[in-house]
Formats: C-alpha cells, structure tokens, sequence
C-alpha cells in the first residue's frame, strides 16, 4: 500500500515509543497494572471500557488500568514495543503493519464495534444519497490509495464514473459546518459520532455505509490489539482483561445514558466538556452496534476479516500480500 503517511508516522511513533519507559506489566497494590493506549481523545466507542473502570470491574479481576493517549497515529507502534499491553486501532489502518517483512508485534483480540459504520455524508436531496450520485460533486479526501481504492470501487459498483469525482482534500473539523458552507459535497465519516453530531448541528443529511454497498468493506473497525509477547507470557492476564471490557460493554448496552454518564466522568482530557448531548445521543445509537446480530461482545470473524485483506492484496494495495487469518484471535474472548 502503500498507505505511505501513516507507515511514516507509525515508524516514528515507534521510534518515541522506544524512548518512554515502561507503563505496564508491574504490580500494584496486589493488582496487576496493564495499560491501554487509545487512538482518539473518549468517545463513546469506548465507553464500555470506561463503564468498566467506573464499575471497579477490572479490579475486581485483579488488574489496575491505566488509559493513556497515543502521539500521532502511534497507538499500535506503542503497544508494538511493550510500551502498553493494549491498544486502539482498525483493521484498515493496520494493514500495512501486518504487511511488513517483520509484522509489527500486535494481535486484535476483539472488535469494539461489530460492523463498519463508516461512510459518506452530504447534503440532502443532491442526489448523492447513493455513491453514483457523486459524480459532478467534490469528496473531501485524505488521499490514502486504499481510500481512494475503496471509493472508485463503490462508485463504479454502483453504476457511476469515479473519473467525474473532484478530490479536494480533507482539512475538515466541522463536517456539519463545511457542508452547509458548500466547502465541499461529501465526506468520509463514522455515524456514530460524525452522522450524530451533524443530526444535533440541524443539519438535513442523506448518507451511506460502504459495508451496503460493497460487504468486502465491513471490515473491523475499531479494534482492540495487544502486545504479542504479553499474549503469550500473560494469557491469563489478557482473558481477565477482555473479561472485565465485556461485561463493561454489556453494561452500556443495556443501559446507554448511565455508561455515558461514566464516559463523560471517566474523561481526564476534558475533551468531552460542554459534549454531553451529543454523547448522550451517540450512546443510544451506538449501544446497538457494540455486538450487533453477534451473541457475545468483541467477537471477529474471520471470513470478514480476511475478505478485507484479500481486496487489499488483490488490489495491490500493499507492499506485500497478507496471508489469511493474520492478526486477530478469539481465544481471549469470555466465552
């Protein structure tokens, strides 16, 4: 792939990663300290672990966790080098580190969400409420080959010209904003906060998922990984870990507007001041997407998974192809 920016920006998080000290993996109080390293400020993709934490649920396991930010787009190169025992990333943005001569150290042991609600939101009644409807119009994009990839696959797919695109690029904060402004026509996004927020912005909006248009594209996203070497020198401690995450997640499925609640309490970067409706109502929809159809939380399949990776491999997407069922694992899942 070449996905060349992130590859560059995963290397010199891992070259700052080597220069911290170690955050895990010690003893504490009779708990066993882990860490977890997210890859974007709290958000209610991960308030089943913060419901958790609130709950005392991971010290009941026996386990004091600590959440940490990553620096930019560093989250798996951290937990890579042992920094962290675990980490937030997707199954697309990883890719090119499984693609590597030497795979980055890193397994995703459940997925936080269980489809890809990512997709394209525009101005309602311009006809882009299907991707050959963006044709004639401007797409906001962060260039990656992989997302352009993607893109031409689900216009063509649906009958249109992704020649009669114009990609400008991608600088925008507020998509609710640039799109009622007419500083571009479409844009990438997750509904379940960007789709969300636009609603609470008065914003009228058609939008699309790509897993409708093509379900290649429902891959992982996001997922949960962890420090191979700590897999395999602390199992025990990764099963008690994903345990307490489960029952979290659980809990905010079943009661969305108090685990919002210990989201917004639990967030010590202040990023979610003056947010609370809108996490309040991004709780209530996403609550049903933390397992889906699927009867236990965090579970991959692995026909999902690999599909996503062979239209990358078979699109020459990648420096090297990735062999099927590389990266993920179940087995540390509550069964």
């Amino acid at each position: 792939m070449k996905y060349t920016k992130k590859l560059v920006a995963l290397v010199l998080a891992l070259l700052l990663a080597l220069s911290l000290a170690a955050c895990g993996g010690g003893e504490a109080g009779g708990l066993t300290e882990v860490t977890l390293c997210l890859d974007w400020t709290p958000n209610t993709n991960f308030t089943g672990l913060y419901a958790a934490q609130a709950q005392g649920w991971f010290e009941e396991a026996g386990l004091k966790l600590t959440i940490v930010q990553p620096p930019e787009d560093g989250a798996a190169a951290i937990c890579a080098a042992g920094q962290t025992e675990f980490a937030v990333t997707a199954q697309d943005s990883i890719a090119s580190a499984f693609a590597l001569q030497t795979p980055l150290e890193v397994t995703a042991v459940a997925a936080l969400l269980q489809h890809n609600t990512s997709g394209i939101i525009s101005r309602a009644g311009e006809g882009m409420d299907r991707p050959a409807g963006l044709a004639g119009h401007t797409y906001s994009a962060w260039n990656t080959p992989a997302e352009l990839a993607m893109m031409e696959r689900v216009v063509t797919a649906d009958g249109g010209d992704f020649g009669e695109v114009t990609i400008i690029p991608n600088n925008i904060a507020d998509e609710a904003g640039a799109l009622r402004e007419k500083q571009t026509d479409a844009i990438w996004i997750f509904y379940g906060w960007g789709g969300i927020s636009a609603r609470l912005a008065g914003l009228d909006f058609d939008y699309f998922y790509f897993k409708d248009i093509d379900p290649v594209f429902d891959y992982y996203t996001p997922i949960l990984i962890a420090n191979n070497a700590f897999l395999e020198e602390h199992p025990d401690t990764a099963k008690a870990f994903l345990a307490a995450a489960a029952r979290g997640y659980e809990y905010a499925i079943e009661h969305p507007e108090e685990a919002a609640r210990m989201l917004i309490d639990g967030d010590d970067t202040g990023s979610l001041s003056g947010s609370e409706a809108l996490v309040k109502e991004s709780q209530a929809w996403i609550s049903g997407q933390y397992k889906a159809e699927e009867s236990r939380w965090g579970y991959i399949d692995p026909a999902r998974w690999n599909a996503f990776y062979r239209w990358l491999n078979d699109n020459n997407l990648l420096e090297r192809p990735i062999p099927d069922n590389t990266g993920f694992s179940n087995d540390y899942l509550p069964q």
